[in-house]
């Protein structure tokens, strides 16, 4: 029956994003047919630092669920956040932005909503700011 559907904890499979971080598959366009959302648990591991980008026509928001994270963000990322279990982050399409873990110990888990509803979302990656 369409409408309602589970994707069972690993059922989606993972993968290593372009950006540096590793993505167990949840709800997205190819897992569910989903229009215009597209979520996923991530995971920074201790010390990891994900490639300079930017989402390209969507905003990304996340939900920390263990670990201390920070991202830089901005035209030359000269600005930082950072947020522990239960704080969220939303990124505005169009936004230079490099997430990493705040610990050498410790990963960042997190669940991560996109506004594509695409698995590989359109990202610009931007070495120029590494």
């Amino acid at each position: 029956m369409n409408g309602c559907r589970v994707i069972k904890s690993g059922g989606g499979g993972s993968e290593e994003s372009s950006r540096g971080l590793h993505y167990e598959r949840g709800i997205s366009a190819e897992s569910v047919d989903a229009h215009g959302l597209c979520m996923h648990l991530g995971l920074v591991p201790p010390g990891g630092v994900a490639a300079a980008h930017e989402h390209d026509g969507h905003g990304a928001a996340t939900d920390i669920l263990s670990g201390r994270a920070g991202v830089d963000f901005g035209r030359a990322l000269e600005h930082r956040l950072e947020m522990g279990a239960g704080d969220f982050s939303y990124i505005d399409a169009g936004v230079p932005h490099r997430p990493f873990s705040l610990s050498e110990t410790e990963p960042v888990r997190f669940v991560v909503a996109r506004t594509d509803p695409n698995e590989e979302e359109s990202v610009v990656l931007l070495p120029e700011l590494e």
